[in-house]
């Protein structure tokens, strides 16, 4: 009973700033498909060979030592959904852990990484799209934005259902993917041994066991995406439920999709004729005889764009509406439609969409490489705090004598192995010639945000009556349930 009122509690704290409350229109179905699909995307039908050229078949490895810190990272998110509901947005849980600065920064960091994310994803549609309609790149680019920003503003039910439809293909093929790949494999359609691939040319590992982990880097931002249904589940029926029984998931999903799909592209195609930049799927497709291979998994790699940019639009407007709740953005971005969505903080994220898709025709390797590279570690930045913050909450819980209801397996230890992971990963990437600019651009970027918050604390009155909630849930008395 005490734990109940505690995240009655919380919950209800949470909405005493004032800040409108969303539509409640996502289903189930909604948040499972979005779970499943977050995590596919262009990084694994493309991205991934560049991972294949250079580490070779025990890529495999690579991507299975990114998923393990992903499900950690879940799993965390998973605690503190349940021992604090009815925040609305993962990054919000900085906040509680570790103070306000944290909350800042990592919900305008994860804002600012969604929005390139999508005119990234705008601009490889359009240059996808070229192959069979004959305009520009920024021209399709910017269609596909519209539209896009179109559905958005409809409703939360319109981006589930076109999220639903998106994911549900993006997984079919994988699965479908697979099963061609193991009966190929495993001697149909062929007569030699397929496995022969994964010793060939200096062997399963031909860069060394460092390689593997060197890898880890650009493999952990493929891998990620998993998080975003925590953020669609606060418009469901069952925020809680979703998000926990999302982070049970999230480990057979990378099994699966990631180190399965790996695993078969390099017993079927030899590592050293994959070509970076260009889809490993169609390489086995096409070794494998499957005809029109390489318009399939173009059209497969276009739905994977648009559900990203659908993503990416959904997710950065809601970030916004969060941060303006709690006083760090305009509360004229809490203002919604009749049908719940946040108007301005979607036409915000999808006007700085139009800029970079912009710059990406007249500056590409100018400022929107800036704008890339100074987002390339900022999903890091924001696992970190999270890590943090779950070990901060954990402790109170416990101080006060409760125990989560889904809790962090090895607490305190595994929670403190995560974090020194992201903070090795990091280390990585210094040490990379080819990752170091992101990572000074990315340390640019939470520079910037710091200040941000800085300058937004000095003109912010004392107290603004925007923190109330929050505070409270930082608080030990608050989650031990004391009034």
């Amino acid at each position: 009973m005490a734990e109940s009122r505690t995240n009655a509690r919380a919950a209800r704290d949470t909405q005493e700033s004032g800040t409108p409350k969303l539509g409640v229109a996502l289903r189930q179905r909604h948040v499972t498909m979005i779970s499943l699909g977050g995590i596919i995307g262009a990084g694994l039908f493309v991205g991934s060979s560049a991972t294949l050229s250079t580490v070779g078949p025990a890529a495999c490895l690579s991507y299975a030592v990114a998923g393990i810190v992903v499900l950690f990272v879940m799993r965390m998110l998973g605690e503190m959904a349940l021992a604090v509901p009815g925040v609305g947005s993962f990054t919000e849980y900085a906040r509680i852990g570790l103070g306000d600065w944290a909350g800042f920064t990592s919900g305008w960091l994860y804002w600012y990484f969604w929005v390139i994310v999508g005119a990234v994803e705008a601009v490889a549609g359009a240059a996808i799209l070229q192959r069979w309609i004959p305009a520009p790149v920024w021209m399709i680019g910017l269609v596909l934005l519209s539209v896009m920003t179109f559905i958005n503003l409809m409703s939360v039910k319109s981006y589930g259902e076109f999220e639903f439809w998106f994911a549900s293909i993006k997984v079919a093929a994988i699965i479908v993917f697979i099963a061609i790949g193991a009966a190929w494999v495993f001697g149909f359609g062929h007569t030699h041994s397929a496995l022969s691939n994964l010793t060939a040319a200096k062997g399963f590992m031909p860069f060394g066991t460092m390689s593997v982990f060197a890898a880890v880097p650009t493999v952990i931002f493929a891998v990620g995406g998993a998080e975003i249904a925590t953020i669609a589940a606060a418009e469901s029926d069952n925020p809680a439920k979703s998000v926990a029984a999302m982070t049970r998931s999230v480990i057979l999903r990378v099994i699966t999709f990631y180190v399965g799909s790996m695993f078969l592209i390099a017993c079927i195609v030899p590592w050293t004729s994959i070509v970076t930049g260009h889809s490993p799927f169609v390489a086995a497709l096409e070794t494998m005889r499957v005809p029109g291979a390489a318009d399939i998994m173009n059209a497969i790699v276009l739905v994977a764009v648009l559900s990203a940019l659908n993503s990416g639009l959904y997710v950065s407007s809601r970030i916004l509406f969060r941060l303006a709740g709690r006083g760090d953005a305009p509360r004229a971005l809490l203002r919604l439609t009749p049908s719940r969505v946040p108007r301005l903080a979607v036409l915000l994220s999808s006007v700085v969409g139009y800029v970079a898709i912009i710059a990406a025709i007249v500056s590409p390797q100018g400022v929107f490489l800036f704008l890339v590279n100074a987002s390339g570690a900022v999903m890091l930045f924001v696992y970190l705090a999270t890590a943090l913050a779950q070990i901060r909450i954990r402790r109170r819980l416990q101080r006060n004598g409760q125990q989560p209801e889904l809790p962090m397996w090895l607490f305190p230890w595994l929670s403190y192995a995560v974090g020194a992971a992201i903070v090795g990963v990091l280390f990585a990437m210094g040490l990379d010639g080819e990752l170091r600019p992101q990572l000074m651009a990315s340390i640019a970027s939470l520079a910037v945000a710091s200040a941000a918050w800085l300058l937004a604390a000095r003109r912010r009155p004392a107290d603004d009556g925007t923190r109330t909630g929050y505070l409270a849930a930082a608080d030990g008395r608050a989650l031990s349930g004391e009034r």
